[in-house]
């Protein structure tokens, strides 16, 4: 994937997969940011990607960033679109007890590039059954 640098700090890697077989690459931080215990910050990673045709980018939180300090992202998945030129951006919401503090380079998130379909929207007059039906959250009964 095809990747211009905004920023020449080296400081701030190109993402990158760190073990094989992973999904996710890790973005990083392209700027110095405090984000109070309950506040939000918008990041930027001085990357800008162009996803290929019929593939999406989704952002997600770093498992250990959200279990152990309990900044995830606020948008979780962040969506990027294949024609999206601009530079990457990272929504982050503290939900610690502590102000939360990133450097140029800490990894702040996890790109992870998938297929899409794109659908057909078809209105109809009634939907074909399934074995679910129209229950919604809990309807598995577990």
């Amino acid at each position: 994937m095809k990747i211009p640098v905004i920023h020449e700090d080296s400081r701030i890697p190109i993402p990158t997969i760190a073990h094989p077989g992973d999904a996710g690459a890790d973005l990083a931080a392209a700027e110095a940011v405090t984000i109070p215990s309950g506040g939000r910050a918008l990041i930027g990673t001085g990357l800008r990607v162009a996803i290929p045709d019929g593939h999406a980018g989704l952002v997600l939180p770093r498992s250990g960033l959200a279990t152990r300090l309990g900044v995830t992202v606020s948008n979780a998945p962040g969506l990027i679109d294949a024609g999206y030129r601009g530079e990457l951006k990272v929504g982050l919401t503290n939900h610690g007890s502590e102000p939360f503090s990133v450097e140029v380079g800490d990894r702040i998130a996890q790109l992870v590039i998938i297929a899409v379909v794109e659908p057909e929207f078809e209105v109809v007059d009634v939907l074909p059954d399934s074995d679910r039906g129209a229950g919604g959250f809990g309807s598995t009964g577990k």
